[in-house]
């Protein structure tokens, strides 16, 4: 991480003035390597610290390893002149290449910046030793702490676990406590309590409790104790969720506004609306916005550029019939499209979050090379909270955006990855072995620093249906403890393009609930297998929304597709919406532009599907019958809710339906 130089000289020479020594090295340190602790300056919501480390010894010191903790609610931001760990509130640092060799008498230093001012370092140890020399030995106190007893869970939110104890004795005194999560100390504190933060909702916790003295001797782990926080994320204030995605490019061809959300009823229905999508820089690697965007292909647009779609983001003067509330953009206000009328929505349904999704099928070719590496997950995530959550928006050429003009559209973050690890994502889509654990990391990165901007910030993944995706990208056992929870896909299971390259030949049900028994593929997908995966793997059933299309896939040239005519011989994609997407139709424009489309019902598969018999098209897709029989599955296997891809295909019956199903 790159030192900020001027907060630097700065603090220097606040330093020159009047250096705070938080603690001084014992009388019997001078034999041996020491660690002192100094404040240089504060500020009240943060510090900088420094830790000098001296050779005390009569030997040459290869190589130090200073680690603290500190107390809960506190961090370490940007850091110096050494190396950085973290596991909960414990902290490593460890030397860099030109430091770490000490002769006696010599000494070395690095620093930081810690937030809030008063969590200064507990516990300093010295390459395992007490920081202060001491060694714990020599005659020294080497007796721990009793083993702490009557560990209890004592409250939980949606984000937290408090906990309780009954205090350990000590033959010179306790000094404090760590909270351990398996062997991760999640929590430091003096007092016999404490509460854990930053936690998913509808997460399993189980935690252990030691003792530590003076001389740094620490107890036995306690017996353990579990809670589960929670359920939470939403504004709907209901059982379940229902989350919609709103296409970033709704505005040009489909003549689809954040108003209509409004005025078809859906936004006083929806508990969380995802606004998709945008993109990652291809050269620094970062949410970046840097161009406007264009109007010719939006449906598809170029994956060589910086850029998602920033006139339609904030550029494009909403006029006064489009608006939600019946303002129209005046020439010189800062922000205007999307975001604006996300702003208007939000205040006339104070209980809707939204939240933006970066990624997508288009979007996510650059997301294996920013997750590589620490220090690119750090910049990428960085990048990502500061244009939409703080809302640092770039000015476009016409005077629009502008620093924190974007503050409070979003409420948080949806990360749509497709796919990690697997190379049948969009043609060109980098990919990598190590996505799954890189994924794993950029998700506890993407939760760790929305924490630190305060509570109430939603983290969610776009999850994958098929076994083999999910296996290659995406590690169940791991990511939940960072998202409040994952859309998972519950269509596309089958369809044919406009390229014709996905299964032209053979019609197929694309969003059934139950496996079809007549299904003619070697995989056999469908929601409950899908599901049935997330749970086998012990994911919490209220971590997981099924995904429900308000779109068909069709084919045409079907000979004999009515009453049982599934899996039929089929002669590419049907027409679609656009010239651009054969085969693909909103729901609202199956039954008006597909005529003489008579509706059939797969009682067994949960499937509906219709077949004009005349032109031969064959179109699959859910219709209110199909979503009642998915909200009773829903509400049967204790899902959270339901995802809807995407809004401008329904124009109220399709909502209305998972509305009235899942309430």
């Amino acid at each position: 991480m790159r030192r900020n130089i001027l907060r630097l000289v700065v603090a220097f020479a606040a330093a020159a003035l009047l250096t705070l020594p938080h603690s001084t090295p014992s009388a019997h340190a001078a034999t041996a390597p020491t660690a002192t602790f100094t404040k240089d300056s504060g500020w009240g919501s943060g510090y900088q610290g420094k830790y000098t480390i001296t050779n005390g010894g009569s030997t040459t010191l290869n190589g130090w390893k200073v680690e603290f903790d500190v107390p809960a609610g506190g961090s370490v931001g940007a850091y110096w002149d050494a190396l950085m760990t973290q596991s909960g509130t414990h902290y490593t640092f460890t030397n860099r290449e030109y430091n770490g060799t000490l002769a006696p008498g010599a000494s070395a230093s690095f620093g930081w910046t810690g937030a809030p001012e008063s969590a200064t370092p507990l516990n300093c140890k010295l390459n395992g030793q007490p920081c202060d020399g001491s060694g714990g030995g020599g005659g020294g106190d080497t007796s721990p702490p009793t083993v702490p007893t009557g560990l209890r869970v004592t409250g939980t939110t949606s984000s937290s676990i408090s906990l309780s104890w009954t205090a350990s004795t000590d033959n010179v005194g306790v000094t404090g406590y760590r909270v351990y999560e398996g062997s991760t100390v999640v929590a430091t504190t003096t007092s016999t309590s404490a509460t854990i933060g930053g936690l998913a909702a509808s997460s399993s916790h189980t935690y252990s409790v030691t003792a530590r003295d003076a001389a740094g001797n620490e107890s036995a782990k306690s017996a353990t104790v579990s809670g589960t926080t929670q359920s939470g994320g939403g504004g709907g204030g209901g059982t379940y969720q229902k989350v919609g995605y709103y296409p970033q490019w709704g505005i040009y061809g489909r003549n689809f506004w954040m108003k209509n959300l409004d005025t078809d009823g859906a936004a006083g229905k929806l508990t969380v609306l995802n606004y998709a999508f945008e993109n990652l820089d291809p050269t620094n690697l970062t949410c970046a916005e840097t161009t406007k965007g264009t109007t010719s292909n939006p449906e598809d647009p170029d994956q060589g550029t910086g850029a998602g779609d920033a006139y339609a983001d904030y550029g494009a003067s909403v006029s006064a019939a489009n608006s939600v509330d019946g303002v129209g953009d005046t020439w010189d206000q800062k922000l205007k499209g999307n975001f604006n009328q996300i702003k208007k929505l939000k205040a006339k349904y104070p209980n809707l979050k939204v939240l933006v999704s970066i990624g997508g099928w288009t979007y996510s070719k650059f997301f294996s090379d920013a997750a590589k590496t620490d220090a690119g997950r750090k910049k990428l995530v960085s990048s990502c909270l500061d244009m939409f959550i703080k809302g640092n928006l770039p000015v476009s050429s016409d005077g629009t955006g502008g620093s924190g003009t974007g503050a409070g559209v979003f409420d948080g973050i949806d990360v749509d990855w497709e796919w990690p690890g697997s190379p049948d994502g969009h043609p060109g889509n980098h990919y990598d072995p190590a996505d799954k654990a890189n994924l794993t990391a950029l998700l506890a990165e993407f939760r760790s620093q929305l924490n630190a901007l305060g509570s109430g910030y939603l983290l969610t993944a776009f999850t994958p249906a098929d076994p083999v995706k999910i296996n290659a990208g995406w590690d169940l056992s791991k990511i939940f403890n960072s998202l409040d929870f994952a859309n998972v896909q519950g269509y596309d299971f089958h369809g044919s393009g406009s390229d014709n390259s996905w299964e032209p030949n053979r019609t197929g049900h694309q969003a059934n609930l139950y496996v079809d028994t007549d299904d003619p593929y070697s995989t056999h997908f469908s929601v409950d297998s899908a599901v049935k995966v997330y749970t086998d793997a012990g994911v919490n059933t209220r971590k997981l929304t099924i995904g429900i299309p308000f779109y068909g896939r069709g084919w045409q040239q079907v000979a004999d597709g009515g009453k049982n005519g599934e899996w039929q011989a089929a002669n590419g994609a049907a027409p679609g919406d656009f010239p651009e997407e054969a085969g693909t139709r909103g729901y609202k424009n199956i039954a008006t532009n597909v005529p003489g489309c008579t509706v059939y019902h797969d009682e067994q598969a949960i499937a509906t599907y219709c077949y004009t018999g005349a032109n031969g098209q064959w179109w699959s897709f859910d219709d209110p019958w199909s979503i009642g029989k998915k909200t009773d599955y829903i509400k049967s296997k204790n899902l959270l809710g339901a995802m809807i891809w995407e809004m401008s295909g329904d124009t109220g019956p399709l909502m209305t339906a998972l509305d009235s199903g899942l309430h």
